[in-house]
């Protein structure tokens, strides 16, 4: 008799693979020059101090290696990818002013529907521009600014802009640090003023519609003194048989006593090669909660980072990843103790099959300042086939003796005992596994903020499949 083995579905991407023509695009050629920077810098109206940044980031990018600890890059050519693309149309604060066929991709993806029923406000990203940007009446009136980046740029809060723009991430950080400074576009501005609590959250959306073409938008919150805040951020594309480059850049600045939680989406098709890079700095008695949930994209490189600078200040992160096949998704967490009595937390699992990878890889430095802190590191990989491979690499430097340091890892499989212990009681085996994934899924997917959004609720729900023959 045949078994017809049971297994789980890759995520269902069906929702996200339609895609627009670009024939009303205006597009950059491929590849990155001085004249090409240049180029995009006269786009944006730059100020002189953006486009010297620009091209000083354009010479490290050219001096930096390519990163050779991680998943091959070898299929990204840079010569092969547009950094900017645009649709001929300008931002818009009202929905109905969207044009038609922009409109209908943020529809099928759920975003309206998001605003309308749970969010303070919304920036919508199409390509290298924002499309769509607005944020609710009550909020503004409480002195929140959310608005896209470039006008911040030229506004009331330049100067401060001008103070904190990769001043968290630099552009000699990293290779691709030094791609997006080079350039950037698009992106959001979030100002809490001190001691205002937004009860609902902000979330932006971006979108790579076009092929074989690059986004980098950047993305700067500042949280002040006593403030709170929950921003959401997702993304999506549609595959194409071409490589597309996603160099984003996330800088978070938590106050005194202030509370930020960041909550990202990622479910970049399987051309993406997602090269993010996310960092916070947390003031005394400040907060920030990470809740990273990776579906998408070909090759991940993402390891948001914490500075807890102040003491008493806090990180806690929470992720979830799942790499089907042609997935390699190098994923975790980083963080530095500096103030006295800091701690931080970092709880993941991953899912593989398929032949697709999960890495997981943390960084935990506990300065000499830093006495009197904790740190604890859990980590979980679950392994659905033979040809699965998940891997956990944790490193901890820890510089004094008056710290408490926890790390604990586990990597398996589907037990046999296990589903035929639940089979005895009456289920079937596809039920038996089913209930296996989405047990050891439970505790991280229901930090996700799926309620917000269709899109969301699609990503971890793990579909099992097959009958016994």
């Amino acid at each position: 008799m045949e078994e017809n083995k049971t297994y789980v579905q890759d995520i269902d991407r069906s929702l996200y693979d339609f895609r627009n023509e670009d024939a009303d695009a205006y597009r950059f050629e491929d590849g990155l020059t001085e004249e090409i920077v240049l180029q995009l810098s006269e786009e944006k109206n730059d100020p002189d101090w953006m486009r010297e940044l620009r091209l000083r980031s354009l010479k490290l990018y050219n001096e930096i290696n390519v990163p050779d600890w991680g998943p091959s890059i070898e299929g990204l050519d840079i010569d092969h990818i547009a950094t900017y693309v645009r649709k001929n149309t300008k931002m818009a604060d009202n929905w109905d002013a969207v044009p038609e066929e922009i409109k209908d991709t943020f529809e099928k993806l759920g975003i309206p529907q998001a605003e309308r029923k749970s969010l303070a406000g919304v920036g919508a990203q199409y390509d290298s521009e924002l499309v769509y940007h607005n944020v609710r009446d009550d909020v503004a009136k409480q002195g929140v600014i959310y608005s896209d980046i470039e006008s911040a740029l030229r506004g009331e809060y330049a100067q401060l802009i001008r103070d904190k723009f990769m001043h968290l991430i630099p552009p000699d950080d990293h290779k691709f640090a030094a791609l997006h400074g080079a350039v950037w576009s698009g992106g959001s501005f979030v100002y809490v003023p001190k001691g205002v609590k937004v009860d609902i959250p902000l979330q932006s959306y971006f979108r790579l519609n076009a092929k074989g073409a690059g986004q980098f938008e950047h993305t700067l919150i500042i949280v002040e003194e006593g403030a709170d805040l929950h921003f959401i951020e997702g993304c999506s594309a549609p595959k194409y048989n071409v490589a597309n480059l996603h160099a984003g850049c996330v800088e978070l600045y938590v106050g005194k006593n202030a509370r930020l939680r960041y909550s990202t989406i990622e479910n970049w098709s399987k051309n993406m090669y997602n090269l993010n890079s996310k960092r916070a700095i947390v003031e005394e008695g400040g907060r920030i909660e990470w809740v990273s949930g990776s579906f998408g994209s070909h090759i991940s490189y993402l390891y948001p980072m914490s500075i807890l600078k102040g003491d008493d200040s806090q990180m806690e992160f929470t992720g979830i990843s799942f790499a089907g096949t042609d997935q390699n998704l190098d994923t975790g967490a980083k963080v530095v103790h500096i103030g006295r009595n800091t701690s931080s937390y970092m709880n993941t699992k991953s899912i593989s099959k398929g032949g697709g990878v999960c890495t997981f890889r943390s960084s935990v430095v506990v300065n000499r300042s830093a006495e009197n802190s904790r740190t604890s590191v859990s980590c979980e990989s679950l392994m659905l086939d033979d040809i699965s491979r998940s891997d956990t690499i944790p490193a901890m430097d820890i510089r004094t003796s008056k710290a408490d340091v926890g790390h604990e890892a586990q990597i398996g499989k589907i037990s046999d005992e296990a589903v035929f212990y639940l089979m005895s009681r009456g289920m079937s085996e596809e039920d038996a596994r089913a209930l296996i994934v989405s047990g050891f899924a439970d505790n991280v997917s229901k930090e996700l903020p799926l309620e917000y959004a269709i899109e969301m609720n699609n990503l971890i729900r793990l579909e099992m499949k097959g009958s016994i023959g």
